[in-house]
């Protein structure tokens, strides 16, 4: 039964059930937690010492272990291949996404996420893939990148963890060229009444436990806004924790 539950976990969920006693502990222990800028899965760490190294070593391999399901897998494997040309990946994390991009038409790929302990195993799964990749270490929200360098923009499992969300997608929208376009798949708002209720009464201590993860997001209306045309939106229940977690966006968005 152990087993059972375990596989039916999402990222979300794990993050809450692993990461809460992890930061109640370093946030009135220590006293020093940092949080990521933006990563899929991310997790708080110490800055420095042995909890710092004790962490960093065994939470990126459980976010990768968990992130890896083959129920979020699927989710992966209907909108990465279609990204094509330079693409840049927001929240590359341990490089789950790499297997399912189409080499045949993707030019170049550029990862981008923050120092929070999985670019380590991101630069692993690059060399294993053997896919010309180039990751860089930082925030979604200022990117280094030129404006107008990309085709595509990759973000799955992301956007619900940015702390500053409208200038991320602004600067997704800076770094794609004309008519570019954003493939997304995100758990976020559910279009039901009731469970978006709950998902936004829950929404603070969440934020608490899954390091700063938000459960009521709605990408589609975030995008939209950011300046894109959704040419395809999909929203879907999972079935996972009622739909408080299990509600996914998936879509396409164009750069207007």
């Amino acid at each position: 039964m152990a087993c059972r539950l375990k596989a039916e976990l999402c990222c979300s969920e794990f993050r809450a059930l692993t990461l809460a006693g992890q930061v109640l502990y370093f946030h009135f222990v220590e006293n020093n937690v940092r949080r990521c800028a933006m990563s899929p899965c991310c997790s708080p760490l110490p800055t420095s010492g042995k909890t710092r190294s004790l962490f960093g070593g065994l939470m990126p391999n459980g976010v990768h272990w968990v992130c890896g399901l083959p129920m979020v897998t699927r989710q992966r494997q209907k909108i990465v291949p279609l990204a094509s040309g330079d693409v840049v990946e927001i929240g590359f994390g341990s490089g789950l996404n790499l297997p399912h991009y189409d080499r045949s038409t993707v030019t170049s790929l550029i990862g981008i996420n923050p120092d929070d302990g999985l670019p380590a195993l991101g630069q692993k799964a690059i060399a294993a893939h053997h896919l010309p990749a180039t990751l860089l270490v930082e925030s979604a929200e200022a990117m280094s990148l030129p404006s107008a360098s990309a085709d595509s923009v990759v973000v799955t499992y992301s956007l619900c963890s940015i702390p500053d969300i409208s200038s991320a997608l602004a600067e997704i929208h800076r770094i794609l060229r004309p008519h570019g376009r954003l493939f997304f798949c995100e758990h976020g708002r559910s279009p039901s009444r009731l469970v978006a209720r709950l998902q936004d009464g829950l929404n603070a201590p969440w934020r608490f436990m899954a390091a700063g993860c938000h459960l009521n997001r709605d990408p589609g209306r975030l995008i939209a806004a950011a300046g894109f045309a959704l040419d395809r939106y999909d929203v879907y229940d999972l079935g996972v924790g009622t739909g408080i977690i299990g509600t996914h966006h998936l879509g396409i968005a164009r750069k207007l």
